[in-house]
């Protein structure tokens, strides 16, 4: 096990240096720059550029960002918020992200399983009908296209939520009552997508001759249910509820804007509107990292979940 998971940090390692480069490229190629600004005096333009390392070649930018890279240091924001930290600004804008996906997760993982299993027992009957639908509607429908009826009708209509975020800085209860409509948005999509791979996963394994097995052993269809066909149905779901906290943070970037979350996302989209590059390259970075370490958890945690499963054993 620890050799596996050396190897896989060693792979996540290269995996993330080449996410980083090809984007260092990609966002450095886009049109535009920090000093297309005709009110900016030529002198202070030129001074920007020699700091900055704007007038050099692309190869030879890259190489002053891969020192940097290598020793973790990602620079200053140039536009954003001058001459401030990039790092800095993460950890400043990292807190409200993350509750709005913690909290996300706390309602779509739960209720994705329990809508999974009800469908998967209630086969072929209404129950089963109407949830089948309810996951075609929340996977065709994209998040933010929730979150501008949520907006409209339970906000602005109804009066029942707030429109935007609260600019509270702790959480109290006036701020989690304005990140129910994001919570809400960014989950309808995960619960539909458990619920499905539940459902699926269920259906198979009540089928299965092992469940036929326990019956002979004496236990009821409740206990062979719970103790070995939901138990085996989570091991392919590990695959998808635990990257899933990715997924949504994905999702968030277009969610923080409609609600006006000052979080990673809404960080994302001003950096690449600012042409702010050592920013969007440090959210970028933020963002690979997650993703990475989640797809690892992933291949650590099937042999939790079922220990028939060893990774990285002897041959």
């Amino acid at each position: 096990m620890l050799r596996y998971i050396v190897q896989r940090l060693i792979a996540m390692a290269i995996t993330l240096f080449l996410i980083i480069s090809i984007s260092f490229f990609i966002i450095h190629s886009m049109p535009g720059s920090i000093v297309d600004d005709p009110m900016l005096p030529e002198d202070v333009k030129l001074a920007i550029e020699n700091k900055y390392h704007l007038n050099d070649p692309l190869p030879v930018q890259y190489g002053y960002f891969l020192k940097d890279f290598l020793s973790f240091e990602f620079g200053t924001s140039i536009k954003v918020q001058p001459r401030v930290p990039v790092f800095d600004i993460i950890k400043t804008k990292l807190p409200i992200t993350l509750q709005v996906n913690i909290f996300s997760l706390i309602l779509t993982v739960p209720v994705g399983i329990i809508l999974g299993i009800i469908a998967a027992l209630k086969k072929n009957t209404a129950a089963d009908h109407i949830i089948s639908i309810m996951v075609i509607l929340f996977i065709s429908v994209p998040s933010f296209v929730f979150a501008a009826l949520l907006q409209y009708f339970v906000a602005f209509k109804w009066g029942w939520a707030p429109i935007l975020l609260s600019t509270e800085p702790t959480l109290t209860w006036t701020k989690f009552r304005s990140m129910i409509l994001p919570i809400l948005s960014l989950s309808f999509g995960g619960i539909a997508t458990i619920t499905r791979y539940m459902r699926s996963e269920l259906c198979e394994a009540l089928n299965s001759e092992y469940m036929l097995l326990a019956k002979t052993k004496g236990l009821s269809q409740v206990q062979a249910t719970v103790r070995h066909a939901i138990r085996n149905s989570f091991i392919p779901l590990a695959n998808i509820i635990i990257p899933m906290f990715f997924s949504i943070m994905g999702g968030a970037m277009v969610i923080e804007n409609i609600f006006g979350i000052p979080g990673l996302g809404q960080l994302s989209v001003s950096s690449i509107n600012a042409l702010d590059h050592p920013l969007t390259i440090a959210t970028l970075f933020f963002y690979s990292v997650i993703g990475l370490v989640s797809i690892l958890v992933v291949d650590l945690s099937y042999g939790i979940i079922d220990p028939r499963i060893r990774i990285g054993g002897r041959k």
